[in-house]
C-alpha cells in the first residue's frame, strides 16, 4: 500500500469522524435546548393556616367595631348640632318678637 493510498484512507475516516463529531455537538446541544425548555414543576400547595385566617377575622371584626363606633359618634354630634341649632333659632326668634 502506498502512502498516496495510505493518506487517502487516512483523509476519509478523518472526515467521517469530523462529521461524527459534528453529529454527537448537534445532539448534545440539542438535548441542552431541550432541558432549558422543560417546564420548573408547580411549587408546593401551600397548606391551611387557621392562625392566619383568625387574624384576619379579627382584623375585620376589628376594623368593624371602630367603623360603627365612628358612625354613631357623628350621628350623636349630628343630632345635638341640630338641636342646639333649633334651641338657638327659636331663642332669635323670641328676641325679636321682643320677648
Amino acid at each position: 500500500m502506498s502512502d498516496l493510498e495510505k493518506a487517502a484512507r487516512d483523509a476519509v475516516e478523518a472526515a467521517d469522524n469530523s462529521q461524527m463529531v459534528q453529529q454527537i455537538a448537534a445532539i448534545l446541544a440539542a438535548q441542552q435546548i431541550l432541558n432549558q425548555q422543560q417546564p420548573a414543576p408547580a411549587p408546593a400547595r401551600q397548606e391551611f393556616d387557621a392562625k392566619k385566617w383568625v387574624v384576619i377575622g379579627g382584623v375585620v371584626v376589628a376594623g368593624g367595631l371602630v367603623a360603627s363606633l365612628f358612625a354613631v359618634a357623628i350621628a350623636i354630634g349630628a343630632v345635638c348640632a341640630t338641636a342646639c341649632l333649633l334651641i338657638l333659632r327659636g331663642l332669635w326668634a323670641d328676641f325679636q318678637k321682643g320677648k
